[in-house]
């Protein structure tokens, strides 16, 4: 009987003909060949063409064998004669694992619970089992000559509940071993059919010499006790992979909290380099070892230098050091992760995708060698027929256009890892055998490093003779601060960085030696490094920040940091990919939800800055940067908050913020609290009780502070009644109250205030299938806001109010003798704000273009083009008006005082001094 066609136009069978496996699986297996429905192998048809054996009579350790060869022998076809995507081949080999794991698994515990009844907990409950796939099984990427690695859990200590006669009882630890040694007979054992899968369980605890099953209580007490670095890349891609009705049990979650900690540490992890490069180099010089006296064994695709082993542990490393704070990167499949880190800004998008291009060839070519022979081996073969048949199916017309594209992958991958490890000499591939380890430098000792350090970085440094911090480091901590120390030194000799900076980074560390992840990673990054000095030496405030969230220094890395703005659309799709991974290892409750908030928009708020004291952005390109952030954040948390709130009925709240103040003129600073008033719009009677609570849950979620810091202080003193109103309030009340509507009605700073009030979220912005059934607030909003701004006033009695308003403001701000207060002295920026309000308030009817909240410099040079200010003045007041701003800018990032020597803004103070004149008069 001939080989089944695979697809619908039918390949020719010639090049798998040429593997000597698939040539043993006709003759063997002719009669059984028809039993795998066409196509390519899934779950479905696989358990069809098991079920078709074992009513031949084939018991299921021979059947689960046949069909293992008959999958084998589609899956050659598929690859070397119709092209299939790797992810086909990779996918039908890991289904086929898990067939046969959960089959395997089935059988071994009913014929165990028949002697020995089942396995029972303390409180006499089922104990649950579960198979974890390490490895490529646990990123459903097997190859198909792999073996898989294992480990199996059990949920409880305790004994089986015996037969009904009352015999047979046996501890879980022995139940379990029992049924682990069973599934390793039927699916790991060698018989006339071969086997299904060798089996490896060395990644267990205590590798070999521990029991073949452990208690879930152990694992944990491992993991956290000697789990060592290198496992914490073997758990990486752990997965429940059998038995079938274990995996999405609610009983699991308790195996992820105990996996994801260990696996993925809070903090950036920096320490995991120096690991993953001792392990690798172990890897790399046992490859050495076995090539050595068999030159062949140094074209390996998998261990070589460029093989696929780098490529995952490239993958694998950014994903252990981010993962902790990130976890939209824990992706098991080696290609999603690629794609992930690329997106999250890791590693340079050409950069994955070459990545994932030579994953993809060299999986493609490891396959082909395994084809030829069935045989677990990744080297290329000798013989010149194989090594063609390889080429012709990868799709080259000769071995030569084949080597050399494999040599380029192979280039590619080697230089990626070593840029990430830090190589010192990154070397040509060559036949991508050997390679160096990294060097570190040598470590000086303190005495010795003082004797190099410029006098003031000196000075510093030397308190830490007898400092506790420094004398309680371990021996490897302790070299890593030594050696940036020394490096700084070298720099600051240089002229690259300036020792006031490198004073201050002395100053930034000390209080963070014990979070040695930090010291790791600016010694494994030394532009970060450099880019943390040259922000330290811009600006004091930098350093406060840095020292209040730390972890924000990984932002530097990013080559893209000064060129890029804030982009919300980026930001808010980030945080919900995050929330989605969460919530796929249901972790997502509130502190996880709200540490996820702050350090996004600590991350976020730091770029800022750092494009900030760079240079490369102006003031005003700062405000309105971190007010769109703020709104950002309004938006989710807002979105979040909803969706947690117990006594919500609708799937969208009715409901909007307005901000006033910076938020509302999007001038916010680093730091500035949220001007914000709540208003609904919902006609169900309970709405004033579920908006209250939602705005309280919001308002906590915003300003509470958690182990990541806060978000924002929120100050709604500007709503209707101020502090002894509502808390939240119909729109309708709030309308009436602003537009003078009954007895209740605004002040005029608070149609002050209106000036900058901006409609910042509604409901309308918020994800909802419901069609509107009316206007959207913010429409509404502006509706209120312009008709409050175009009221007929009284021009006298508003400059008068507005004038009383200035002189309690600047009373309660005094400037010393002989000093100009930017902000609050005569000719600072509050009289230009003031101006522009009483020009709004006061002409906005006759002239709408004053109308729109486009910030206090636009509204001047509208306010000049319509002959309100005297031809100039308005232009240079705006230009006054800016410059205050930097210098007020300036002096908060620098911590001094906004107070100038009174000579020192002499234009600009007149030139606001001229406004004023212009609009209230002497």
């Amino acid at each position: 009987m001939s080989p089944t066609t695979v697809t619908t136009a039918a390949p020719t069978l010639d090049p798998a003909l040429h593997s000597r496996f698939y040539q043993r699986l006709q003759r063997r297996y002719a009669d059984e060949w028809s039993l795998l429905p066409p196509g390519a192998p899934v779950r479905a048809s696989m358990l069809q063409t098991l079920a078709a054996l074992q009513e031949r009579g084939q018991p299921l350790p021979a059947a689960l064998r046949i069909l293992r060869q008959l999958v084998m022998a589609r899956l050659i076809e598929l690859d070397c004669c119709a092209q299939a995507p790797l992810a086909t081949i990779t996918q039908a080999t890991t289904e086929l694992a898990e067939i046969a794991l959960d089959q395997a698994c089935r059988q071994a515990r009913a014929e165990l619970d028949s002697r020995h009844g089942h396995p029972c907990g303390p409180e006499g409950q089922p104990v649950e089992f579960w198979i974890i796939g390490m490895g490529k099984l646990g990123a459903r990427e097997l190859n198909v000559s792999s073996d898989i690695d294992l480990i199996y859990v059990y949920e409880h200590d305790g004994e089986t509940s015996g037969t009904p006669d009352g015999r047979g009882r046996i501890s879980n630890p022995e139940y379990f071993a029992r049924v682990a040694r069973l599934i390793h007979t039927t699916v790991g054992d060698t018989t006339e059919h071969g086997c299904v899968f060798r089996m490896d369980l060395a990644l267990r605890p205590n590798g070999n010499s521990g029991p073949p099953a452990v208690s879930l209580a152990a694992l944990e007490e491992y993991l956290q006790v000697q789990g060592r670095e290198w496992e914490r890349f073997a758990w990486l891609k752990s997965r429940v992979v059998a038995p079938s009705d274990s995996i999405a049990g609610t009983a699991v979650q308790a195996l992820r909290g105990v996996v994801l900690p260990f696996v993925f540490r809070r903090y950036l992890d920096y320490n995991v380099f120096e690991s993953l490069r001792s392990l690798h180099r172990q890897i790399r010089e046992h490859a050495t070892k076995r090539s050595a006296g068999h030159p062949e064994r140094a074209n390996d695709v998998k261990l070589s230098r460029g093989g696929i082993r780098e490529i995952e542990f490239t993958v694998q490393l950014l994903q252990v050091v981010r993962g902790g704070q990130f976890p939209e990167l824990r992706r098991r499949p080696t290609l999603d992760a690629l794609q992930r880190l690329a997106t999250a800004g890791l590693m340079p998008p050409q950069s994955a995708q070459a990545l994932a291009r030579a994953y993809t060839f060299l999986r493609q070519v490891e396959h082909r060698i395994q084809y030829l022979d069935d045989q677990q081996t990744h080297v290329l073969p000798t013989r010149d027929d194989d090594l063609t048949w390889i080429a012709q199916t990868m799709g080259y017309p000769d071995c030569p256009a084949f080597l050399h594209e494999l040599n380029l992958h192979r280039e590619l991958v080697a230089q990626e890892f070593d840029t990430l490890l830090g190589a010192e000499e990154p070397k040509k591939c060559n036949g991508c055998n050997g390679g160096s380890a990294n060097g570190a430098a040598s470590t000086p000792e303190l005495e010795s490093l003082l004797e190099q350090l410029p006098p003031l970085l000196h000075e510093r440094v030397a308190e830490w003779r007898n400092h506790p911090r420094v004398a309680a480091l371990r021996e490897e901590a302790r070299g890593r601060l030594l050696r940036l120390v020394q490096r700084t030194a070298q720099w600051v000799r240089e002229g690259r960085v300036g020792e006031e900076a490198a004073v201050r980074l002395v100053n930034w560390l000390e209080p963070l030696m014990r979070r040695e992840s930090y010291l790791a990673l600016l010694l494994e990054r030394p532009a970060v490094h450099e880019q943390l000095l040259h922000l330290l030496g811009a600006a004091r405030w930098p350093a406060r920040y840095l020292l209040q969230h730390p972890g924000v220094i990984d932002e530097l890395a990013g080559s893209q940091l000064l060129s890029e703005r804030f982009v919300a659309a980026d930001f808010e799709r980030d945080l919900q990919l995050r929330l989605a991974s969460l919530r796929s290892t249901q972790e997502d409750d509130d502190e996880a939800l709200l540490n996820l908030l702050r350090r996004a928009h600590h991350a976020e708020t730091f770029r800022t800055l750092a494009r900030d004291v760079e240079g490369r952005i102006t003031v005003e390109q700062v405000a309105d940067d971190l007010s769109l952030l703020a709104d950002s954040v309004l938006r989710i948390t807002a979105q979040w908050c909803w969706s947690r709130l117990k006594q919500r009925h609708r799937d969208t709240p009715q409901f909007g913020i307005i901000g006033y103040g910076k938020l509302g003129g999007k001038e916010l600073g680093y730091g500035s609290d949220l001007d914000i008033v709540f208003v609904f719009d919902d006609d169900d009677e309970r709405a004033p009780e579920i908006y209250a609570a939602f705005v309280r849950k919001l308002i906590n979620w915003l300003t509470v502070k958690t182990g990541e810091g806060d978000l924002f202080e929120i100050d709604t003193q500007l709503r209707p009644n101020g502090n002894s109103g509502l808390l939240v309030t119909s729109f309708e009340a709030y309308a009436k109250y602003q537009q003078q509507r009954g007895s209740n009605t605004a002040w005029t700073w608070e149609h002050q205030a209106m000036t900058r009030a901006r409609f910042v979220l509604g409901s309308e912005d918020l994800p909802s299938d419901a069609a509107a059934t009316q206007p959207p607030l913010r429409e509404r909003f502006d509706a209120v806001r312009k008709a409050v701004i175009t009221a007929e006033r009284d021009p006298a009695a508003l400059r008068q109010e507005i004038h009383a308003m200035r002189e309690r403001v600047r009373a309660a701000h005094p400037a010393p003798e002989g000093q100009f207060d930017v902000k609050h002295s005569p000719g600072g920026m509050v009289d230009a704000e003031f101006a522009v309000q009483y020009l709004v308030l006061s002409q906005s009817a006759a002239h709408p273009e004053l109308v729109d909240n486009v910030g206090n410099i636009a509204l001047l040079q509208r306010a000049e083009a319509a002959g309100l200010l005297p031809p100039g003045v308005g232009q240079a007041a705006a230009s006054a008006y800016r410059e205050l701003r930097r210098v007020q800018h300036r002096a908060r990032l620098d911590e001094v005082p906004t107070q100038r020597p009174q000579a020192e803004l002499q234009t600009e103070q007149a030139a606001v001094l001229a406004l004023w004149e212009a609009v209230f008069g002497r």
